[in-house]
């Protein structure tokens, strides 16, 4: 498989003491580029984020924030290039990465023109029911990633946990927010904002409706073939925050929900994003799910310093628990 390197990794020798090993670190930033690898069910490339200061051969947790490209196109490379400044530069994901020294894993998912109505980057209903090779279950093919991305990583001597971070903003967070309830099992802990307002809920109905996929679990088995697993659900810890001046309503377009999904919404849970968001909190916290809520005053659709010092915080909670054991 090609493996593209945009850096340069630092390289050890293998004549070294254990002491050594124990100490090694990456000396730059690295940034790998993984072709798509069908056979291993994937049929998108990958990215791989190293930060400098990543310590070799002690156990660390890898951080997944999916692409969100902000706009449509049938061109992958438009794509790439916003995964690629996603994962190296411009996110959350990498602020987690770099200042807690973690590797980050970033999918290059495309969102289609030609298919405006797949909003692929939030893991709407539509792309669950994509059979396009390139869009054919995206949370599959994530999955397929982290799985190799994991043997990839420990080939370069870095040792990831089995349960991974996630993290996500707007699109990508509700991306983050349903694959949560899809594959829970796999998560420890995930950090979300931006997100409209509106919650997948842990609930199969609310106030009379059915809530289908991505607006509840009543119909989670179709995806995932057996039952919510709730006890690992409940497992993960989560940050979810929204800002205070947030306005950004993507229920108000068909890309983003349907008609039907969009009228559920609009009567259930609020017709504007801070309604929903307050509704949904005390939805989650009715429910018992292990989760901070916060809300920045005098801040919009957009991540601060002080949004990512606290998405940072919330991880590294999770790094000093592990190093105390």
């Amino acid at each position: 498989m090609k493996l593209l390197f945009v850096g340069v990794l630092a390289l050890f020798g293998t004549a070294q003491t254990k002491a050594q090993k124990a100490t090694e670190a990456f000396k730059k930033d690295s940034l790998i580029i993984i072709s798509k690898d069908p056979g291993k069910g994937f049929n998108n490339d990958y990215i791989l984020f190293i930060p400098k200061g990543t310590i070799k051969n002690k156990l660390l947790y890898l951080i997944v924030e999916p692409n969100n490209t902000g706009k449509l196109s049938d061109s992958i490379e438009i794509h790439k290039e916003s995964a690629i400044r996603l994962a190296s530069v411009s996110s959350v994901g990498n602020n987690i990465s770099t200042e807690l020294r973690i590797p980050l894993l970033v999918p290059i998912f495309p969102r289609l023109e030609s298919k405006e109505l797949v909003y692929s980057h939030a893991l709407d209903r539509d792309v669950m029911l994509e059979n396009a090779k390139d869009l054919k279950r995206l949370d599959m093919q994530l999955i397929a990633m982290i799985r190799d991305g994991k043997e990839k990583l420990e080939d370069l001597g870095i040792l990831v946990n089995d349960k991974i971070f996630m993290n996500g903003f707007s699109a990508s967070a509700s991306f983050t927010n349903r694959f949560s309830f899809l594959h829970p099992e796999i998560i420890k802990a995930l950090a979300i904002g931006g997100f409209n307002g509106e919650l997948m809920l842990p609930l199969s109905e609310y106030k009379n409706k059915k809530f289908d996929y991505p607006l509840g679990i009543n119909d989670l088995k179709k995806f995932t073939h057996s039952p919510f697993n709730e006890p690992a659900y409940r497992s993960i810890s989560q940050y979810i925050y929204m800002g205070a001046l947030d306005n950004n309503d993507a229920v108000k377009y068909d890309d983003a929900y349907n008609a039907e999904e969009q009228e559920i919404i609009n009567t259930t849970l609020g017709n504007e994003v801070q309604a929903r968001w307050q509704n949904c909190q005390q939805l989650y916290k009715s429910e018992n799910i292990a989760a901070t809520y916060k809300t920045y005053e005098n801040v919009g659709h957009e991540t601060t310093s002080k949004v990512n010092l606290d998405v940072i915080l919330f991880f590294n909670a999770f790094l000093n628990k592990e190093a105390s054991r």
